[in-house]
């Protein structure tokens, strides 16, 4: 997607708002080239276009400062944290200001009794939980990459340990929020639970930067099991490995993570990080409790697999063993790559009822097959959710119709199966045409949000909607 010139702002509008932000931060506004392009592109596939000028921040104040000052002169603004975002949320198409909250990276409080944590935006999940490590405690959602918290809930992240501790969505207490009028709001409290008033936190989380910069979160923690234990088991197929994932969940086992790679994914992971997984669908497993729960949830899963064909079951229970499964497992985008060196990979997802899921998952195969496309395929089994990542030339058009062609198919069969067009990538700039679809009369309800909040529409233009 090229930028339309025409889409961005005026040059004087654009020299205004920099004189007055830079009044503000001094040298930490820059319109340096190579910075600017820096934040002008994510993991997606999306073609980067970069902002006119880049803000590191310090505080909300500071955040507040430049929103307002974007809003007065209409001059779009977009939030960014470490660029790990898969469907070109970050992409400045409209050029304006990108304000990178990675340096307001604070912990502001960590409440071992209540089990929550006060941090900045730009605090890292690995960050956050180093920091945790000598409390018995730690922050649960994991999207693979060392996201930002603050990105995580701008893109309603979730991940590998979803099925038990749940997606970003459950586990943000309150939020401060900059709006798009540069007002800072507080979204809710630290209760547990509460009734009072709109759910603006949850308006917020998801909303992709279109409705305010989420500068501090109030997150849940959990404690740290007594006993980890991980597994891999394989099936002669995808059937048997699904139809082993719903029996456990109808069996009530609380899996921390139920991961499925399929023989592609297998072999790709086995030449990237030097494992040597049988070549077949495998679910990675893990296990959390104390030691006697670890192994009895173990033993009833293993029993569940035999029973769909499965087999080759390899367990991990110290640490270091532990790790370098999940690492391969996290390494699987990256692994899938290198299966055409020099080539591109255009990562996409979506998530359907686990009724629904072994049959979505062969027909995405059969088509992957039918359009020759390269295409390994991996996902969280346990909610529902699984990834394509198509290796291609972006180059070669019948690559590129191809890839079209599995894109619409695959999400079109998700919105008919009552699915979503997306588990956790987010809408950005690459599914905004499928919304429509998925929510029909509940779209205008959000452009009616999103003009109320936003009349100027300076909060990441083009996104979502």
């Amino acid at each position: 997607m090229a930028t339309d010139s025409a889409l961005r702002c005026p040059p004087d509008a654009l020299a205004g708002v920099i004189e007055r932000i830079g009044t503000l931060l001094g040298d930490r506004l820059s319109t340096n080239a190579a910075i600017c392009e820096q934040h002008g592109h994510d993991e997606s596939w999306h073609h980067p276009a970069a902002p006119d000028a880049v803000c590191f921040v310090h505080s909300t104040a500071e955040v507040a400062s430049i929103v307002k000052a974007c809003n007065d002169y209409r001059v779009p603004v977009l939030a960014y944290g470490v660029g790990t975002s898969i469907e070109g949320q970050v992409i400045a198409e409209r050029g304006g200001v990108c304000i990178d909250l990675s340096q307001m990276n604070a912990i502001h409080a960590v409440r071992p009794v209540d089990m929550d944590a006060t941090v900045e935006a730009g605090i890292t999940r690995t960050q956050l939980n180093a920091h945790l490590r000598d409390t018995g405690l730690f922050f649960s959602v994991d999207p693979g990459a060392d996201a930002t918290l603050g990105g995580m809930a701008s893109t309603r992240a979730s991940g590998t340990n979803t099925v038990r501790y749940g997606t970003i969505r459950e586990n943000v207490l309150s939020m401060t929020v900059v709006m798009p009028d540069g007002e800072i709001v507080r979204t809710g409290a630290r209760a547990r639970k509460s009734a009072a008033g709109y759910d603006l936190a949850h308006l917020l989380i998801g909303a992709e930067g279109t409705l305010g910069i989420i500068t501090e979160l109030t997150v849940r923690l959990h404690g740290l099991p007594e006993a980890v234990s991980a597994a891999t088991v394989c099936f002669e197929d995808v059937a048997g490995a699904v139809d082993a994932v719903i029996a456990s969940i109808q069996y009530g086992i609380p899996m921390a993570r139920i991961e499925l790679l399929d023989s592609l994914s297998i072999y790709a992971v086995n030449r990237h990080s030097g494992r040597d997984h049988p070549e077949k669908p495998t679910l990675f497993l893990e296990f959390h409790g104390t030691a006697a729960g670890v192994a009895e949830q173990a033993t009833t899963m293993g029993e569940l697999c035999r029973e769909f064909g499965g087999s080759d079951f390899t367990w991990a229970t110290l640490e270091e063993e532990r790790s370098a499964l999940w690492a391969a497992r996290h390494s699987a985008a990256y692994a899938a790559k290198q299966l055409r060196p020099g080539m591109e990979f255009h990562a996409t997802d979506i998530c359907v009822p686990i009724s629904r899921l072994a049959g979505s998952i062969e027909a995405a195969q059969a088509d992957v097959a039918e359009l020759g496309l390269t295409a390994p395929l991996f996902g969280h089994v346990g909610d529902g959710n699984f990834h394509l990542v198509v290796v291609l030339d972006r180059d070669n058009p019948d690559e590129r119709a191809a890839l079209d062609t599995l894109n619409e198919r695959l999400i079109t069969r998700a919105q008919a199966a009552e699915g979503t067009c997306t588990g956790e990538h987010g809408v950005g700039l690459g599914k905004r045409r499928y919304l429509e679809a998925e929510h029909g009369a509940g779209l205008d309800v959000m452009r009616a949000i999103k003009a109320a909040l936003d009349p100027n529409n300076v909060m990441n233009p083009g996104k979502m909607l």
